[in-house]
C-alpha cells in the first residue's frame, strides 16, 4: 500500500530547500538560491510556505549593513522530511 506524499514537500523547490537544510545547521538565502537555481521571488514565496507550516525557521538579520536571511530546519520539519522520504520509498520499493 502506498503512503500519502506530503503535498507541501512534493513541490520540487520546497523539497530541494528541505533537502539542503536537513544536512546543514543553517543556510542563508543567497546560498539556498544558488544551490536550487530558484529566483529570489519564488524562493521567498516557498520559504514563507515552509515557515508557515512550521518546517523552517527564517531569521532576518544584517551582515554589516546588508540584510541577511538565515534559514534553519525545525524539528517538525525534520520529522516531516523523514516521513516524506519513508512515504516515497513505498512507491520506489514496489
Amino acid at each position: 500500500m502506498f503512503k500519502e506524499l506530503n503535498p507541501l514537500l512534493h513541490s520540487e523547490l520546497r523539497l530541494a530547500v528541505m533537502s539542503l537544510l536537513i544536512s546543514v545547521e543553517e543556510a542563508d538565502f543567497v546560498y539556498i538560491r544558488q544551490e536550487t537555481g530558484a529566483t529570489a521571488g519564488n524562493l521567498s514565496v516557498q520559504l514563507d510556505k515552509l515557515s508557515a507550516a512550521g518546517y523552517v525557521e527564517v531569521t532576518k538579520t544584517f551582515k554589516g549593513k546588508k540584510p541577511c536571511t538565515i534559514c534553519r530546519i525545525t524539528p517538525q520539519g525534520i520529522h516531516a522530511f523523514e516521513e516524506y522520504v519513508e512515504a516515497l520509498k513505498t512507491y520506489i520499493m514496489k
